[in-house]
C-alpha cells in the first residue's frame, strides 16, 4: 500500500471515530511516524469519562446516591449539589463547572503521563521513578510510546470548541461529536 492509500485508509478510520480533522491525524501518523491513532483513541476514551455538555441527568441520581450512601467516597458531592440547586444555581451551570474541572484534570493527567520528571521529591538522593503510556500488542508487549498527549487533549474535546464557551445558544451542543 502506498503512502496516499495509507493516509486515505487511516483518514476513514479517524472519521469513523469522530475526529474533527481526520486527514490531519492520518497524515501525521503516516508521514511523521507519530502513533496518532493510539493517541486519538486514548484521548477519546478519556473524554468519554467527562460529563457531556448540557447533560444535567447525572445531578439528581448523584444526590440520591449520596443520600442513600452518605459514607461512600465522594458522597459529599450530594449535599453540595443540593445546596447549589437550593441557592438557585442552574443545573446547566453546575454541569459546566464540573466539565471544566474534569477537563483540567484530564489535561493534568496528560501532562503527568508525558513528563514523569514533574514529580517532586523531598530529597535529591531519592530514587527517581519514570513512566510512559505505551500501546501494547495483543500479548501485552510494548509497541511504542504514546506521547505528547497534552498537545491534543483539546483537539479531541467532543463539542469541537476545545472547551471554549458557546458563542450563541444555537451552537451545537456536542451530542453527536466524538461519541
Amino acid at each position: 500500500m502506498n503512502e496516499a492509500e495509507k493516509i486515505q485508509q487511516l483518514t476513514e478510520q479517524f472519521r469513523l471515530l469522530g475526529a474533527f480533522n481526520p486527514e490531519v491525524w492520518a497524515r501525521s501518523q503516516v508521514q511523521e511516524g507519530i502513533p496518532q491513532y493510539s493517541r486519538f483513541v486514548f484521548l477519546r476514551e478519556m473524554w468519554k469519562r467527562v460529563v457531556r455538555e448540557s447533560d444535567i441527568s447525572w445531578i439528581e441520581p448523584t444526590i440520591r446516591h449520596a443520600e442513600r450512601n452518605p459514607q461512600d467516597p465522594g458522597a459529599s458531592i450530594g449535599p453540595i449539589l443540593s445546596r447549589m440547586l437550593a441557592a438557585g444555581v442552574s443545573p446547566k451551570d453546575i454541569t459546566e463547572l464540573v466539565r471544566v474541572m474534569q477537563w483540567k484534570t484530564l489535561a493534568d493527567i496528560a501532562d503527568l503521563l508525558d513528563d514523569s520528571g514533574m514529580v517532586g521529591y523531598p530529597s535529591k538522593d531519592m530514587p527517581r521513578v519514570h513512566w510512559a503510556l505505551f500501546e501494547v500488542s495483543e500479548d501485552e508487549e510494548p509497541l511504542h510510546t504514546i506521547g505528547c498527549l497534552h498537545e491534543s487533549v483539546l483537539e479531541v474535546e467532543p463539542t469541537g470548541r476545545e472547551m471554549r464557551p458557546k458563542v450563541s445558544p444555537d451552537q451545537d451542543d456536542g451530542s453527536s461529536a466524538n461519541a
